[in-house]
């Protein structure tokens, strides 16, 4: 009777093993590469946890150029990948033809509205986790001067930007914000050589502190702020492991959540359009050992107090998407 138990309780076991990958999902990461320290490697996060906890492989796929966006996602609908997760807007028009391709497999995008029954579209408030690291930027510099490199020209990393500005005004109305984009195209996420040449002409004006909001081209603004002797601020990831001491905090977009939650719903994947913010835990800013000692207790609460206030809808942060305008920051 017992080995019959335990046959039973085996059979079961495998029974469930076989079901749970009767799903598989799979990601397409951004240009950079999964281990950008920054926006993709945020996903890859995500769906190593969503390993970890199920047992279930997944599918990944770093593409090198834009044209392998389409054939990418295709060839996993085609092998019965589901969901398939693509991390970033520039996956948008590609994952519109396929997913009228492949009706009953269901898509996650991050950053960029599908609008198709069988997308989940994730949109972040980043502008909210801007407005926070701008306050603790205003509030470590002692020039008077803070940064902002963004990566591609578009208007989600102005959103980045115009948050940054108007957290800063808000710690002091007469603080000088200087702004840069990388370039115009999607090679700006993986230039940091051009980071650091920005960072440092940013440093000639004055700036104490500068963020970062770039993908992997932040490698760059991050190494020459630290060599330079001045504070960052990361993005997307933590990234104050990089340059202990020298990085004032990180803006935490948690795309590792998103992935994590659209793989771990696989085939019932709610799809429409899913909005994380700092009410809902999807966005943040990094307080570790790696800057306990630059964020002091009054930084700490004035921020803590701001996220509060956005939670509730008392504070609401200008959202440059929402109207092509930024009040705080001349573009």
């Amino acid at each position: 009777m017992k080995r019959f138990i335990l046959g039973v309780a085996a059979a079961a076991l495998l029974s469930g093993t076989a079901l749970a990958q009767e799903f598989q999902p799979a990601v397409v990461y951004d240009l950079g590469g999964k281990f950008d320290k920054s926006f993709n490697e945020a996903a890859y996060t995500g769906a190593e946890k969503f390993k970890a906890d199920t047992g279930i492989e997944y599918r990944d796929f770093e593409i090198q150029n834009d044209s392998q966006r389409e054939q990418a996602l295709r060839n996993f609908a085609r092998r019965g990948a589901n969901p398939v997760v693509a991390i970033g807007f520039s996956h948008a028009n590609a994952l519109e033809k396929v997913a009228k391709e492949f009706p009953d497999t269901k898509f996650a995008i991050v950053d960029m509205v599908v609008d198709l029954p069988n997308v989940r579209s994730i949109l972040f408030k980043e502008h909210e986790g801007s407005y926070i690291v701008g306050k603790l930027a205003a509030m470590a510099s002692k020039t008077g001067k803070v940064g902002f490199v963004g990566g591609m020209d578009v208007p989600l990393i102005r959103k980045f930007a115009c948050g940054y500005a108007q957290g800063a005004k808000a710690v002091n109305g007469d603080i000088t914000v200087l702004s840069n984009m990388t370039g115009t195209t999607p090679a700006a996420w993986n230039d940091p050589v051009k980071g650091s040449e920005l960072t440092k002409a940013q440093i000639s004006q004055g700036a104490d502190v500068i963020y970062a909001a770039a993908g992997g081209t932040g490698v760059g603004v991050l190494q020459t702020a630290a060599d330079e002797g001045i504070l960052s601020v990361g993005v997307d990831s933590n990234q104050n492991y990089m340059h202990p001491g020298k990085v004032l905090t990180s803006m935490l977009k948690r795309v590792d959540n998103a992935v994590y939650d659209a793989m771990t719903q696989g085939e019932a994947l709610e799809t429409g359009i899913n909005v994380m913010g700092v009410g809902n835990g999807g966005i943040d800013y990094a307080l570790d050992e790696h800057n306990e000692a630059l964020v002091g207790e009054a930084m700490k609460t004035a921020v803590d107090e701001a996220k509060g206030k956005i939670a509730s809808g008392e504070l609401t942060v200008h959202d440059y998407t929402s109207d092509d305008s930024c009040p705080d920051l001349n573009f």
